[in-house]
Order: structure tokens, then sequence, then C-alpha cells
């Protein structure tokens, strides 16, 4: 099977298969390859932060024209998927000089598929963009076509609990994969100083109780196939539910926006983690660290030119208020005006470049030390060399 995700989350995606127990994973650009049984890929569907989707490939072959590619669709026996009553949908991915356009491809695609059933049936299955019983997926390289099943539907990212967004709200895959590259695992304090909807909050609690990402989805792909099974998918979701753990910390997250608050509340609600998260109407340029010993903070700042923000003054407003009112802190926030960034004024010691949709990010990390940096480094070891920061982009 293969995982999509997004650039810069191939690592950490890897490592979540691996501990769910994936076989022979592999990283590639943007996507992990893995072996797992039918169980599996409902507990990957499940369970996975970082995975955009999870597609089941079922038939590889070579096309340089569309009448090999229509040929190469009829060599399915696509009544093993789907009934002529059912419907289905064809998304195309193209890189190759062969095939110019990605829609031509689902429209051969779907008349290979559609006159197999006329012709065996006298029926054919329609097309429904919308809500499908099969969602197939065609990948085009050079002359190399992958046929696979999309397991899960509507993006993984789709969790079924953020009902209520701001403006640009962020994507909860990348939400959870920057808390993982942040190193968040639960055990410590928790900050979202400019939380919006409540996506960091609600994705940092998920991992730090062991809870799956989408226990709250609605329903995936796989559970309209032919070989659906109901008491398998029913025992995996008891099976993880039951390696949910205790979180004895605080989770906060501040926004000076009265909607957004409320937003995040509601939001909060309808993943069932009021227990585990606080939330107040707070400008973070007025607050100071209320906690003890380490605090970790990832939040998403605007970084919008068309907001009503003078970016230079609010990114130097970050960096004094986390350098004045926030020691003992690891901060770390992602943002796509790397512009403005030069102006928080603190040097990063971590740089990791990431993609927020098309725009260009970076997710960077401020270490606020308590009293001065040189007092930390005075009270070390003096052979104690050991690298503490990569400044580079990676």
């Amino acid at each position: 099977m293969v995982a999509k995700t997004f650039f810069g989350f191939e690592e950490i995606l890897a490592k979540e298969l691996q501990m769910l127990g994936a076989q022979d994973v592999e990283q590639g650009v943007r996507m992990v390859s893995f072996k797992g049984d039918k169980g599996f890929m409902y507990k990957a569907n499940l369970s996975l932060r970082t995975a955009l989707k999870i597609l089941k490939p079922i038939y590889f072959f070579k096309a340089n024209n569309e009448q090999a590619l229509y040929k190469g669709i009829s060599g399915v026996n696509w009544s093993r998927y789907i009934n002529a009553n059912q419907t289905f949908v064809i998304d195309a991915t193209v890189h190759s000089d062969n095939f110019n356009h990605s829609e031509f491809v689902s429209q051969k695609c779907k008349d290979a598929i559609v006159d197999q059933f006329r012709e065996r049936t006298g029926q054919r299955p329609s097309i429904d963009k919308i809500h499908p019983d099969l969602r197939i997926n065609i990948h085009i390289d050079k002359d190399q076509v992958s046929v696979a099943l999309d397991t899960s539907g509507n993006s993984l990212h789709q969790r079924g609990y953020r009902t209520a967004t701001n403006i640009a709200p962020i994507n909860e895959v990348l939400a959870a994969g920057v808390l993982l590259l942040s190193g968040w695992d639960g055990q410590g304090d928790f900050l979202d100083p400019m939380c919006g909807s409540g996506t960091f909050l609600a994705e940092a609690a998920m991992i730090a109780c062991n809870i799956p990402a989408n226990i709250n989805r609605k329903e995936f792909a796989f559970e309209k196939w032919h070989d659906w099974d109901n008491d398998l998918f029913d025992n995996i979701t008891d099976s993880l539910l039951k390696r949910v753990r205790e979180f004895h910390y605080t989770i906060k997250g501040f926004d000076k926006a009265p909607s957004a608050v409320s937003k995040a509340k509601d939001n909060i609600k309808n993943a069932n983690l009021e227990e585990y998260i606080t939330i107040e109407e707070k400008n973070f340029f007025d607050t100071e660290k209320t906690t003890q010993g380490k605090l970790h903070m990832v939040f998403n700042p605007p970084y919008d030119e068309r907001l009503d923000i003078h970016m230079e003054e609010f990114y130097k407003n970050i960096g004094d208020t986390l350098k004045k009112n926030y020691p003992g802190t690891n901060a770390w926030f992602i943002t796509g005006n790397l512009d403005a960034l030069k102006f928080v004024g603190l040097k990063p010691s971590r740089k990791i470049k990431l993609f927020n949709a098309s725009i260009e990010a970076r997710l960077v990390k401020y270490e606020m030390y308590e009293g001065s940096k040189r007092t930390k480094f005075q009270t070390q070891e003096p052979d104690n060399t050991a690298a503490i920061s990569d400044n580079s982009d990676q």
C-alpha cells in the first residue's frame, strides 16, 4: 500500500507506520510505501496522523498512448470491486510526455471501465464525483501506469471534529506533522497562543493521549467495498481505544478574537477533548508564562499580506513577547511570510522547509532559556560538545 503525505513529512510518516506494525516501509517523495493486510489498512486509516490518503495498488502496466491506456485499464476485472448499479470516480495524476492532461486520462479510463460492464452485463456504473462507491487512483509516470483503490475517500485531514473555522485554518495533517516535528509527545505543558479554530490544540491532545487521529471521522471509502468487514473494523477500533493514555499536564490556547475562541471551543467539544484543553480570550502580546518547568509552544501566526496587519511590527512583537515573557519555553511556529520572519529578532535553533498548500513555509524553533543563554551554557560540563542547533533550511 501507499500512504500519501506532505513534503517534509515522509520520515515521520514512515516512523508512524513502523510503530503501528507495517512491514517493508520505504520512503518516497510525499509518500511512504508499506505492506499490511486488510486489518492493518483499517488501522492505518484510523491512526495515522500525517497521512493524507492510503492507496491500495491493484494493477501495473505500461502505456505510451491512449489505446494502450484503454487496453491496460480493460485488463482489470472491475466486477471484483464494483457492481453495475454502483458509482465510481477516477482521480488521475500524470507526469508523462505521452499524456498531457489528467482529465483526458480520467475520461479514457472511465470509458474502459464503463465499456467492460456494458459488454458483460448490458448495464454500466455511473460517475459520482462527490460520494462515489469506489474511488480509483490512476498514477502515470512516463510510461508506467499504476492503478490503485483509494481506501480513505475524502482526504484524511478531514478528521470529523472541525465544523467551525476562521480565515486560513491550518490543515489538520499539517498541524499534526508540525507537532511531531517539534518533538511534542505530551510530556509537559502545551500552549498555542494564537489558536484560531483550535486545530493545534486538538491534534496536540490526541498525540498526548494516544487517541487515534481519525476516531471522529464519519466514514472511510473501504466501508463501501465488497469485502468490508464491520466486525474486524470494530475490533481494531476497540483495540486502539484501549491504548489511550492519561495526560497529567495542561494544554492551553489563546486568541484575542471572541469569534475564534467560540469556534475553537465548539471544535474541541466535537472532538470530545474538553477535559484536556483550556481556551481563553487573550492577546498573546499581553501574556506571560504561568506554568512551571519547560513549556512547549506551537502556533500558526497570520502571514497573509492582505490581512489588516503590519507584518514587520507583528513579527517583532512575537520575538519581544517570547524574549521578555516566556523563559523556559521551546517556541515553534510555521509561517509563509519569509520576509516578516526576519523581524522576530531572535535566532532560530531550527528552521525546516515545509509547504502550506502551495505556499513555501518555514517551521522555526526558538529556545527561550531561564536567565541568559550564556548562563545556560556556563552551567554545562566543559566537555559537552553536542550540537544544539541547526540553522540550515531542511
